[in-house]
């Protein structure tokens, strides 16, 4: 934890993460060469977050961004990819290192993600999904189970599914019906889980399941594990994005899971997700800024050197201005993030409307900045050959998921009306 932890940790880390990075990267050079200053990720970041956004860009642009496109294309989920992140300490960048993790604050966590999503936005997506069901075990769980399950999901020798959205209880979180009876020492599980990242392909499923009332007090966690009985799958989804991720429902049939591998206390299920969620929200938030700052960057490019007119496209007043404003939207973006990020790690009481401040307001302009360069990239912009497309179509489901951005707008309202 770099902002909590022994400060002595941090830089036995970045040292760590620098030295695998030369063996990974012989000869490489910082992609952050080129950036113009105004929107230099690496403002205000101490030398050890900048050592590790390094790491970060250049695995982003070696491992990642080369294989996006077909990734996408062909649906696939690059596990080897992901594993070769964790060696890098991306497999659980906030979970405590006596388990396998990183120790990492949530500030330098979207340091990270914003950072490897240059490469790719699905991949890095999925990867902070993981990164979150592992910190969720890694903080509600017991000793045995943070020991038996999180030095694998750390290593990303195993991969783990968040699942809480049902086919009828997706912003109603509260209303979820996937019910957990419990029969001796064992909970039998009934019930479909909607939109899971990774399900099917994964092997740990963090299950939000009835065992009580009606409402939020009524929910539990429980740890699924792949190859339980009753836990079988849906069709793989077709999407607009996040293509290198498979999605399925996943389906509980009188799948008997352990009372032991229950997360907490009966009944704490709502609150851990919702924790977990605040987190979420902060990494997806992460996730569209790199979408955007690459946009920016390749925008950038594209009105110095293509002609219309007789002259570059850089030379037009009215797109000078649009990339100001794109420019001056990723960096506010960018602000209020690192502030919710710190928030969180402080255990601020205004964290969970940061957080939510800064996931809608990040992934709406930062959406909106990926558009208006997939705009001045004219027809070329609309062709797959064409990295800004792409950027579009993955992070247009930041707005939707870890809570819609209307459901971000209710939290912060009601805030606002019922504290005097």
């Amino acid at each position: 934890m770099a902002a909590a932890g022994p400060l002595s940790r941090v830089f036995r880390l970045s040292s760590i993460i620098c030295r695998r990075n030369q063996r990974l990267f012989p000869g490489r050079s910082s992609l952050r060469r080129g950036i113009a200053s105004c929107v230099d990720p690496a403002h205000g970041l101490s030398d050890e977050q900048r050592e590790f956004q390094k790491v970060a860009f250049d695995f982003a642009a070696n491992e990642m961004a080369p294989h996006m496109a077909e990734w996408d294309q062909k649906e696939i989920f690059p596990v080897e990819t992901m594993r070769k992140a964790a060696q890098l300490g991306f497999g659980g960048i906030y979970v405590q290192p006596e388990v396998g993790g990183s120790g990492l604050s949530r500030l330098d966590t979207s340091v990270i993600f914003e950072a490897l999503s240059t490469g790719c936005v699905s991949t890095t997506a999925y990867i902070s999904i993981h990164n979150m069901c592992a910190w969720m075990i890694d903080t509600f769980g017991n000793n045995e189970q943070r020991e038996r399950f999180c030095p694998d999901l750390c290593s990303m020798e195993k991969l783990a599914s968040y699942c809480l959205t049902e086919p009828g209880s997706g912003s109603d979180a509260a209303s979820i019906s996937t019910s957990a009876q419990r029969q001796g020492d064992h909970y039998i599980l009934n019930g479909t889980k909607a939109f899971i990242s990774g399900g099917g392909d994964t092997d740990v499923y963090v299950v939000m399941c009835r065992t009580g009332v009606k409402g939020p007090k009524g929910i539990s966690c429980v740890v699924v594990e792949k190859g339980t009985p009753g836990l079988s799958f849906g069709k793989k989804e077709k999407k607009v994005g996040w293509n290198s991720q498979p999605t399925r429902a996943v389906i509980f049939e009188d799948c008997a899971v352990p009372v032991s591998n229950r997360l907490g206390e009966e009944g704490q299920g709502f609150s851990i997700a919702m924790k977990g969620l605040n987190g979420g929200r902060i990494n997806i938030a992460s996730c569209s800024l790199g979408a955007a700052h690459a946009c920016v960057q390749l925008a950038r490019d594209h009105l110095l050197v293509r002609k219309q007119f007789g002259e570059t496209l850089s030379s037009n007043q009215f797109l000078q201005f649009k990339l100001a404003e794109m420019a001056t939207k990723l960096v506010a973006s960018r602000l209020l993030v690192r502030e919710a990020a710190t928030a969180l790690q402080e255990g601020r009481s205004d964290a969970v409307y940061l957080c939510s401040m800064a996931k809608l307001f990040a992934t709406d302009e930062c959406f909106d900045i990926c558009n208006q360069a997939l705009q001045m990239h004219g027809g070329y912009g609309y062709l797959k050959d064409y990295a800004v497309q792409q950027f579009v179509r993955d992070i247009r489901v930041h707005q939707i998921l870890e809570g819609t951005n209307e459901v971000m707008r209710m939290i912060i309202s009601r805030n606002l009306l019922t504290e005097s």
